[in-house]
């Protein structure tokens, strides 16, 4: 591939980008059904409620294996592409379920699909990040993906004003699957070597996962564990009546807005910081707890607005970091790594959280603002190593 240019690094980060702004209106569009979808086939409550829980678990475990694999064999783009198709396909084919067994397989498979790709799809996106500075790189995608996540609801809420039919909707969401399948595939025939993307780091080329990355993880799987769910946030505002069920999708639309916003200004002020960057954003959004299960509407939005300004950083910065943590030939590993260990903390935090939750509200609060304040110590430690062995420039 000649066109190794930082031009030709934006437009690949662009594709990626655009693409999973399609991706996230076919899927989150879907999520934000699939419940009433499966109680409407007959499924229960504590089904619903296991098969939400067991396909995020697939979708987060199975990322390490996924990532591991990529790496081995250097197969990145056929194993983006297969998570891609399993991912997009599995949505659509919701419309012909029938049944709520049928149709809980199919969620889960959604779930595996993302499992497969997001490792390999990450590991190809932090080489075109070494051009363009990885906060900036990552925060760009992220802004894109987010933008999905928020329009995508949004249509299918209209949708639902006007054709009262979920088969209908998932029909529909073939639209934006096909778009999304289009990008991915325009990205891999323009740039099938994207690692050609990156000037090789000499000072990581011998690097595999390094200590400070196992710190790192184990800072972000506490930030995971207090971090509540949207769904657990919604729970709260339909039982308490603080925010109308009109308000509720419109908050969680607003807090794709701000993420979408804030990805790419983050990213840009990491670029230039560094990882204290990190540190900040951690504890700007550590009262989001308080204000969202202990105040009033006017406090909840404020604590929805740094809810979503904490997942930004979660979801955008902390890959970027490992895009100058880990040496190219182990970033699938390690993405993989990073996600299966966040996202079981996540899991398990989320069951902690709902527990509290019902046995009392403070109890929540309590938990989820002490584990995140258990994570800054950490991430303390790890910029002063990485400073020590210089794996970023400041």
């Amino acid at each position: 591939m000649r066109d190794v240019t930082k031009a030709a690094a934006y437009k690949f980060v662009i594709l990626l980008g655009i693409t999973s702004l399609f991706a996230d209106m076919t899927y989150e569009s879907a999520r934000s059904i699939n419940g009433a979808y499966l109680a409407i086939l007959g499924a229960n409550a504590a089904t619903v409620g296991f098969v939400a829980g067991f396909g995020e678990l697939i979708g987060y475990a199975l990322r390490y294996f996924s990532g591991y694999v990529a790496d081995k064999t250097g197969r990145y783009w056929t194993i983006t592409l297969i998570g891609y198709c399993i991912n997009l396909s599995a949505v659509p084919l919701l419309a012909l379920a029938g049944e709520w067994q049928i149709a809980a397989v199919l969620i889960v498979l959604e779930r595996l699909g993302k499992a497969l790709r997001i490792p390999s799809r990450d590991a190809m996106l932090s080489h075109a990040a070494h051009r363009l500075g990885a906060g900036w790189a990552f925060g760009l995608h992220e802004a894109l993906d987010r933008a999905g996540a928020m329009l995508g609801p949004l249509i299918i809420a209209l949708m639902l004003y006007k054709h009262d039919s979920y088969v209908f909707i998932y029909a529909v969401l073939t639209i934006p699957a096909l778009f999304a399948l289009f990008s991915i595939l325009t990205a891999y025939f323009m740039y099938p070597k994207p690692h050609e993307l990156e000037h090789l780091s000499t000072n990581l080329e011998t690097r595999g996962i390094t200590k400070v990355f196992w710190l790192y993880l184990a800072a972000a799987a506490l930030l995971g564990a207090g971090y509540a769910d949207f769904s657990l946030m919604a729970y709260h505002f339909s039982k308490t009546g603080i925010l109308s069920s009109m308000l509720i999708p419109l908050s969680y639309a607003i807090a794709m807005g701000v993420s979408a916003i804030a990805a790419p200004l983050l990213g840009h002020y990491y670029d230039r910081r560094g990882f204290i960057v990190l540190i900040i954003v951690t504890i700007i959004s550590i009262p989001f707890a308080p204000l969202v299960f202990l105040g009033d509407a006017q406090m909840a939005f404020i604590g929805v607005v740094l809810w979503s300004i904490g997942m930004c950083a979660n979801d955008s910065l902390m890959r970027a970091v490992i895009t100058n943590m880990v040496s190219i030939h182990k970033r699938g590993t390690a993405y993989g790594l990073f996600g299966m260990g966040y996202g079981i903390a996540w899991f398990i935090g989320s069951v902690i959280l709902g527990v509290l939750y019902d046995i009392n509200i403070r109890y929540l609060v309590a938990f989820s603002v002490i584990v995140q304040l258990l994570a800054l110590p950490i991430f303390w430690m790890v910029l002063r190593r990485i400073k020590q062995n210089l794996l970023l420039r400041f």
